[in-house]
């Protein structure tokens, strides 16, 4: 469904010194750098796959999705998604896509949603049956009844989000870009949210490039994850896949019957925590089973657990052996 080879946007950025001096040089002799937002990326994405697309601020990712969308033309390389040129614009492509923007709005802040829903039914071309059918489903599936009567700019950010997130996708694309869909939502409505997307990939077999900073997002939707740094692909793959390649660990967390001290307990790990009758240990996954099956036999032990680092950490680990590699 979308292909990528050699994928560049550079920019050319001019620089100039603070002050008058500076400007003043600036004007008689300009002083400029490219900035390479996406170096040479390539990666191919199937029908019905959703991706994880992550990434430190200013990695490149929002640009690729505004590339593949086809809101940018690249510098170099090549991109076909669902069979088109992105940035020929094609009527036939955008209707076939939809660019989700978690910082941005479509809908028409003094008026209710339900009349933004109608341009986009004009502008999309959608029959009266196909939009009273979805309109129908996405009402159920994002609890929009008492809603879509509402001017916008009255609804709360979650009521909002939803009521974008029902705009973007009545036309039913195929492909799904979402960037940080669900930036500065609570906790319960960004589950609500990942269950929708969820649903309609289900649904209509559609594919998905998620880019989010919350974990929990891609963590939940995506079973594979592309990594970008500095404009570069630094990770592809699935989520095992990244925890053999960055974390070389893992974290063992005990509870204890009986209070022991931190000497006690040096001999059976890296001891990272002691609270209490709570304990945490870093241990090399080569050696999770001798140090385990050690601890329950010799410690006083009410319950243990076996985990992998937060995928956060890991992420981390990842951008630090890429920039030691730089």
């Amino acid at each position: 469904m979308i292909e990528v080879q050699n994928l560049e946007k550079h920019y050319l950025v001019a620089e100039k010194e603070a002050g008058i001096k500076g400007s003043l040089q600036s004007f008689f002799k300009r002083q400029t750098k490219t900035v390479k937002a996406v170096d040479g990326v390539s990666f191919q994405i199937a029908s019905g796959e959703m991706v994880g697309f992550l990434g430190a601020n200013g990695a490149g990712k929002t640009t690729t999705l505004k590339m593949l969308s086809g809101l940018l033309h690249p510098s170099a390389g090549v991109a076909r998604v669902a069979g088109f040129v992105p940035f020929e614009r094609r009527s036939s492509f955008l209707k076939s896509i939809t660019l989700i923007m978690g910082q941005k709005q479509q809908l028409m802040w003094d008026l209710p949603a339900l009349d933004s829903f109608l341009v986009n039914q004009a502008i999309y071309e959608i029959s009266d049956s196909d939009y009273q059918a979805t309109m129908r489903e996405f009402t159920e599936l994002l609890e929009l009844e008492g809603v879509l009567k509402k001017q916008v700019r009255k609804l709360s950010l979650g009521e909002r989000m939803k009521c974008e997130l029902a705009a973007a996708l009545l036309h039913r694309p195929k492909v799904l870009f979402l960037d940080e869909p669900t930036i500065g939502l609570d906790v319960n409505m960004q589950v609500k949210i990942r269950e929708f997307i969820r649903e309609y990939n289900q649904r209509f077999n559609a594919t998905v490039i998620l880019t989010s900073h919350y974990m929990a997002d891609v963590t939940a939707l995506c079973k594979r994850i592309i990594v970008v740094d500095k404009g570069k692909i630094i990770f592809d793959g699935d989520f095992s896949g990244l925890l053999e390649t960055a974390s070389p660990i893992k974290i063992i967390g005990l509870q204890l019957e009986r209070q022991l001290s931190a000497t006690d307990l040096q001999s059976y790990g890296t001891l990272s925590s002691l609270e209490g009758l709570n304990a945490t240990f870093r241990v090399a996954r080569s050696e999770v089973s001798q140090r385990s099956a050690k601890m329950l036999s010799e410690l006083p032990i009410a319950d243990i657990t076996i985990e992998d680092p937060p995928i956060e950490e890991i992420i981390g680990q990842l951008f630090s052996r890429a920039e030691v590699r730089a």
